[in-house]
């Protein structure tokens, strides 16, 4: 995916490269940590709704509204763009 970006972005004169594979490199990592940013965001918002599963239970709210909400929270919080 990252290569495909570097590509696009050189055919289309957006970037001008000289070590090619070095920002291949960059933009795989940037990709990588951000997936992994989200994978965390998504653990911390599920165990927040398991800490509150009786609560939630009970009200018979929508669970994937609210991890949704929560998500959407978490993510502003931590300055992170879904």
């Amino acid at each position: 995916m990252a290569a495909q970006v570097v590509k696009r972005l050189a055919a289309r004169k957006v970037v001008e490269l000289r070590d090619e594979a070095a920002v291949v490199a960059a933009i795989r990592h940037v990709v990588l940590d951000n997936l992994v940013a989200e994978e965390r965001l998504e653990a911390d918002a599920r165990q927040l709704l398991l800490d509150h599963a009786k609560m939630i239970r009970d009200s018979a709210a929508d669970y994937r509204q609210l991890l949704g909400k929560v998500k959407e929270k978490l993510a502003r919080e931590r300055g992170f763009v879904l």
